[in-house]
């Protein structure tokens, strides 16, 4: 199997974590766009629960920190991000209302209107963008919000390379108006969508991959599967250089009614 038609799901987990570890971001996003996203959400007070689920190493995490009041719990699946998200907190004297803690987005620790705020970037497609509102809205208080960003076809047609990479990588990936009805259906009033500037993608994400890739590379010389691992990454975002007219990351914002 040639890297270009491996998924990403499909490298060594460890290694997938050592890689993206030593990156602000683990998918495309900006503190604009976490910013412009808080913009739509009300009545958060000192008191307010927040969650981030999916946080990586916390990026977003700490702009929604500096930017909005409230205790906010990052929960992550794997170590190594909440070790890096917990340092990230003490690096700007965040720590005593950010935490970061181990755990599965499918079997959140809390308990049920216990929160104010569910955030998630890049992240609810690990269990499916309808699955992750459906589930995550009993942890909600009436009255809550969910804030997601997710990929989303921007076209109800696009060429065959780039649908064939999606339905490869996320089957579930749909368009803006879908999605929206789906986040009604689930039971919440959708109260904004917008797509993710081209910068989310060239700036904070792919660009800052360039020496974090020869640094692993350099590192793990003569493991096919890191090199791998680059190669997918690489092609990713040729992919997106390509054909970013037809698809992207939509923002989605809802309120639990």
């Amino acid at each position: 199997m040639s890297n270009e038609n491996k998924t990403i799901h499909e490298f060594d987990i460890s290694l997938i974590c050592e890689y993206f570890s030593s990156t602000e971001r683990q998918g495309p996003g900006s503190p604009e766009a976490t910013i412009k996203a808080l913009s739509f959400i009300d009545n958060l007070t000192p008191e307010s629960r927040i969650v981030d689920l999916g946080c990586g190493t916390g990026g977003q995490t700490m702009t929604l920190a500096q930017n909005a009041p409230g205790q906010i719990t990052g929960l992550d699946l794997f170590p190594d991000f909440i070790s890096r998200f917990n340092q990230n907190a003490t690096k700007l004297n965040l720590q005593e209302r950010v935490g970061g803690i181990v755990g599965s987005m499918d079997d959140l620790p809390f308990q049920e209107e216990e929160l104010d705020l569910i955030w998630s970037e890049g992240a609810i497609y690990n269990i499916g963008f309808e699955r992750g509102l459906t589930e995550w809205r009993k942890f909600l208080k009436t009255g809550g919000y969910v804030a997601v960003s997710e990929a989303s076809w921007f076209t109800e047609t696009r060429p065959a390379e780039i649908s064939e990479f999606w339905m490869a990588a996320y089957p579930e990936i749909d368009t803006i108006p879908n999605n929206v009805a789906i986040m009604q259906k689930t039971g919440y009033v959708p109260v904004a969508s917008f797509i993710l500037p081209e910068n989310c993608w060239t700036d904070h994400y792919h660009a800052p991959q360039i020496s974090v890739q020869e640094a692993f590379l350099k590192k793990h010389a003569g493991n096919t599967t890191a090199e791998e691992l680059v190669a997918f990454q690489r092609h990713e975002a040729q992919l997106y250089a390509k054909y970013k007219a037809y698809y992207g990351y939509v923002f989605y914002i809802g309120k639990k009614i």
